[in-house]
Formats: C-alpha cells, structure tokens, sequence
C-alpha cells in the first residue's frame, strides 16, 4: 500500500516539558518521526511547550509553536495552519488527551482534520479502564478483580466486592500512574482514592487486586493497515509488580519464561492489539504472572509511542516511532525497509543474541532537602 496522497499537512504534538513520568524518550521518538514525515515529502507542523527540546530544532519540522500544549491552543494552531491530519500518539500521555479533547469538542471535524496513527475510538478502549476490562474479557484474556468508580461511595463498594487489602488504585487519563498508589488498609485507601478522582481528568479510578511480588513483562508491538503483526522487543521488569516500569531495572529480551510462556504471551499480545483496534502503529503491552501458580494477566495497553519504546529502539536497532510515522501515512510493514539489516523488511520480527539491561538514574542533586545515595 503506498503513502496516503490525500494527506499533505501533518500537525505533530509534542509531549512538553519533562516531568517526572515522561522523560526525553518522547524526543528521541518526535525527533525520528518528524524526520520520517519530512523524508517522504509531507509539510510537518510541530507544536511543543519545551523549547530544550531536540525536536523543537527549526530543522525537524517546516513550522514549530512552542506554546502550551491545551485543547485551546492546539484549535488556534489548526485554524492558522489548516493541516489535513493530527499525528498524536508520539507525545506521550499528554498528546493523546489533548488530541482526545479536541476530538470530542468538534474540532478536528469541524476544520476537517483526522487522526492518523491511532484512531479516536481505539485510544478510548485502550486508555478508559472499564472499555479495556471488557475487550480483555471479551478475547478470553485474564484481568485483576477490580473496579472502577468515579464517587467516593462507589469506591467503597468496590473495596467491599474485592474483599482484601492491599488494594491498587489507579486513576484514568494521568501521567505516568500520577495519583495512584496502594492501599493497604481503609484509612490509606479513602486517602488515594480522593486524591485520584481529584487528578484524573474525567474522575475515574481503577481498583485492582493486589499483584505486588508478581512478575511483570512488557511487549512492545506493531501494527499495519494489512493485519501485519511484529513484536519489536519483548522486556522484563527485573523488580516485581509494585515498582513503577520507569522506576525498575528492566531486561530485554525476557529471561525467565519458557518458549511455551514467551509464545502464549505473544499471541495474546496480538490478540489485544487486534481487539483495541490500533491500525497502525506501536503499542506497549504489559503482563504479569503469578511467581507461584504461573496465572498470567493483562495490566494495560498504551495505544501509543511509550517510554519503553525507546528502550526497545535502542536494543534493537530497529527505529520504533519512524516506522510508526511512515504507517501512520498508508504504508504497510513489508513495504518499509529495516534499517539495520538493509536487506530484511521491517515485517521481521527483530532477534536479538544479546541483552541489554535499563538501569533508572535518579538525580537526586535536583533535589536540595534529599540526602545523596
């Protein structure tokens, strides 16, 4: 399939500033597409609210705001530039809300702009909690007990059909597991559960069955318009669940599951992609299983470009977000060559003879009152 010659104008937004939970990955990502998207003769248009940025460099895109990345913004950006499409699954969490805004005011339709990369409805089942359960649980796949509630009352109903502490919350819609945290009993759990439904910009949490000291797996995977599926990278969070992903000493690829497990958990990792609809494009998704009975579930799905994207990049040389940008366009997998093999298309599925290992830097010298480890 080649490119999508109706497509002539491309508005890029970036991630903005780095903040804890979303690092200079998102550069590293905005800065291969943008090149990707000028490479194949598209007029790209970037808007980014961090002028430190790579990306924001004048030579990665034709035009680029460095304003504040809101709905309201990024609507006056349209009416000036009048681009035909909105790439939005490179700037992190805070592209794909502010994209999600603007689609459901009307915006995009009403200055004739469509999403490419993730439609609107795909990042809805991947990013709204309860549509997620229901499309695991619809594909046979296993999930935490858990709940949701948008009210304090419905919270507690919640912890009652649980029946157990700890109990995971995690609000809808935020950064990096902003708001979130573990209860471990009810004075602890009416405590996050305020302040989670106070962050989440649609009042939504998640609660879950404790799954600290579970085992916990990443696959980062591709999709085209054709139904071609690849697992880019498949990592493994050295620290148990309870340790946030960018937090953790992470390993790719995984060590410690058998062929059998590695290849159940692939095809499910297709499953759930297929399922939430990303047409084109990565997807990060995560996996637990049970150190003791060996029980495996599904944790969430990011529809878009992640953190761990990077790392997968940057283990296997294959470019993650440049693919994504030149899918998100109409090509498909076996029409792109892979950079690294210069013979192979991007349709084989990178392997890897070695490992590498992520190990988080904490600067703590950021921060005046903490002691230096």
């Amino acid at each position: 399939m080649p490119k999508d010659t109706s497509i002539r104008k491309i508005l890029v937004i970036g991630s903005g500033p780095i903040v804890i939970g979303q690092g200079c990955e998102f550069d590293y990502s905005g800065v291969q597409a943008c090149k990707a998207l000028k490479e194949e003769g598209f007029e790209v248009i970037l808007v980014n609210s961090n002028p430190a940025t790579i990306m924001t460099d004048p030579e990665f895109a034709h035009r680029t705001y460095i304003e504040p990345i809101t709905p309201e913004v990024v609507e006056k950006i349209i009416e000036r530039e009048k681009p035909d499409a909105l790439l939005p699954t490179l700037g992190g969490q805070t592209a794909l809300n502010t994209s999600m805004s603007l689609h459901k005011s009307g915006v995009l339709e009403k200055h004739n702009v469509r999403m490419i990369g993730a439609k609107p409805d795909a990042i809805d089942k991947g990013e709204d909690r309860q549509l997620f359960k229901e499309a695991m649980i619809k594909i046979g796949l296993d999930m935490p007990r858990s709940g949701i509630a948008h009210t304090m009352e419905e919270a507690k109903k919640v912890a009652e059909e649980i029946g157990t502490f700890p109990l995971i919350i995690r609000p809808a819609f935020t950064l990096g597991g902003q708001g979130g945290g573990i209860a471990y009993n009810r004075e602890e759990y009416e405590e996050i559960i305020a302040r989670g439904l106070d962050l989440s910009p649609v009042s939504e949490v998640l609660i879950d069955e404790s799954l600290l000291g579970w085992k916990e797996y990443e696959m980062e995977v591709m999709r085209d318009r054709a139904d071609n599926c690849v697992v880019i990278c498949s990592i493994e969070n050295l620290d148990p669940m309870g340790v946030h992903t960018g937090d953790s000493i992470t390993v790719a690829p995984i060590q410690t599951l058998t062929d059998r497990e590695y290849q159940i958990m692939r095809d499910a990792s297709f499953a759930v992609i297929r399922e939430i609809g990303v047409e084109t494009g990565g997807s990060n998704i995560q996996f637990a299983t049970c150190p003791k009975t060996g029980r495996m579930i599904v944790i969430e799905m990011n529809p878009r470009v992640s953190r761990s994207s990077a790392l997968a990049s940057k283990a296997t040389g294959f470019p993650i977000a440049k693919i994504a940008a030149k899918l998100a366009v109409g090509y498909t997998l076996d029409e792109l060559p892979n950079d690294i093999t210069r013979e192979t298309p991007a349709s084989f599925e990178p392997t890897i003879d070695y490992v590498v290992t992520k190990v988080p830097r904490f600067t703590f010298e950021k921060f005046p009152l903490a002691n230096p480890v």
